[in-house]
Order: C-alpha cells, then structure tokens, then sequence
C-alpha cells in the first residue's frame, strides 16, 4: 500500500495525515493514530468495544515474529477484506478505530500525569537536600 492509495482509500472517512512507521504506513486523525498499513495488511485500532466486529468478520489481531517468539498485538486488528470495496463502511470502521485509539488515549493521560508529578516530586527532594549556596558576604573597603 502506498500513501495515494491510503488517501483515496480513507476519502469517505474525511482527511488522515499518513506518516512513515515501521515497514508501512502510520493513519491519523486529529492527532490520534487508528491504524496501521503494513505489508501484511492494513490494521485498526481496537478495544473491547470493537474488537467483536472483528471476531464476527474473522479478523486477527496484528501480529509479528521476533527471534524467539511471535507476539501478538491485541490493540490492533486486521480490517476485513470486503471492506477495501466498501468505502462507506470502511469509513464506519475507520470512526469506531479512531474512538477506541481516543479511548485509549484518554486511559493513559492520568498514569502520565502521576508519573510527572512523581518525577517532579522526586526533583524536588533532591534539591531539597542539596545543601544550598549562601550568598556571599560583600566586603568593605
């Protein structure tokens, strides 16, 4: 798959920002990644909300082979062949992909904020216990 042919692919769904990732092709909407187009085939976002649909259409889950094992990725599924003929339904599919990467996204923000706030926290402990330069006494001459 190449970026023209993503373009056209995702016209109903409305604009995307392709970007090199990986092997393939990253997907976006709105800032939010939702899908995956990689040799294998193109691959979206899903949650226990859409994952489902993609069980009932016999889709898999996005996997690869490393050296010692293949890992499987449940976060992203393989979209359905008969719907790169359907491109009003495609862009259904592609709507529920972009909700779950939101949904996701929106899971994530408060581990981030507390990780931030722990590393701040931890910044300032160990300001605070550095032993502070006191100014220097001005001489009179």
């Amino acid at each position: 798959m190449d970026r023209d042919f993503l373009i056209d692919l995702f016209a109903d769904f409305g604009p995307v920002t392709i970007r090199k990732m990986f092997s393939g092709f990253g997907v976006s909407a709105d800032g939010t990644n939702f899908a995956l187009a990689l040799r294998a085939g193109l691959y979206f976002r899903a949650d226990d909300q859409t994952i489902p649909q993609f069980e009932a259409e016999g889709s898999q889950p996005f996997r690869y082979q490393t050296r010692a094992r293949t890992v499987t990725v449940n976060s992203y599924w393989e979209l359905p062949a008969r719907l790169f003929d359907d491109s009003g339904e495609l862009a259904d599919w592609a709507r529920a992909a972009l909700a779950a990467a939101q949904r996701a996204a929106l899971r994530k923000r408060p581990k981030a904020r507390k990780a931030a706030k722990k590393a701040r926290v931890k910044l300032a402990t160990k300001v605070a216990g550095k032993k502070q330069p006191q100014p220097r006494k001005k001489s009179s001459s």
